[in-house]
């Protein structure tokens, strides 16, 4: 299933908007309403995801390199932020409880930003991180290469990510 562009769009969710920026990598997904902090903006629909290879689409959701899922909706479009508002909740094992949950409030009209460290370890394109946040890491390569404490900053760390900075900790 084919990521959403903006040729024949479909919304995905009742709540969020694409908002399709002119070139590649300027999309962002939006709220139509306004979200408090704890808040379900989204459920992670069965239907909608697709397990598949690490890519720079795709969300891990364990701690294994094979891991990853394909959002398939208007959810591949949040962008991250070194300040998230956002969090993918993956922490069930049951993936029918999976969910985008607020971690703080979101006004109608704002862009969602969720932590890409907060779930993948290794990222598959690491980027320059254009965020602005005051707590801007500057280069985004994924949770491997943080430190215990710049992940510790962060509202929301998917367990699996903390187990896994345990053990390289450990190793040290």
């Amino acid at each position: 299933m084919p990521k959403p562009s903006r040729l024949g769009y479909i919304q995905s969710y009742p709540h969020l908007l694409v908002d399709f920026g002119d070139g590649d990598f300027n999309s962002c997904l939006r709220a139509t309403k306004t979200f408090k902090a704890g808040d379900y903006v989204a459920p992670l629909e069965l239907g909608k995801l697709t397990k598949g290879p690490k890519t720079y689409t795709s969300v891990q959701y364990g701690p294994g390199s094979n891991d990853h899922i394909e959002l398939n909706s208007d959810l591949v479009y949040i962008n991250h932020s070194c300040d998230p508002n956002v969090a993918f909740d993956l922490s069930s094992s049951d993936p029918s409880e999976w969910h985008v949950r607020a971690l703080r409030r979101i006004e109608t009209g704002g862009s969602v930003t969720f932590f890409y460290p907060s779930t993948e370890w290794d990222m598959d394109q690491p980027f320059a991180c254009e965020c602005r946040a005051k707590t801007c890491l500057g280069s985004i390569y994924g949770a491997k290469y943080l430190t215990l404490s710049q992940l510790a900053a962060q509202r929301w760390i998917s367990p699996y990510i903390l187990k896994l900075v345990a053990e390289r900790e450990k190793s040290l």
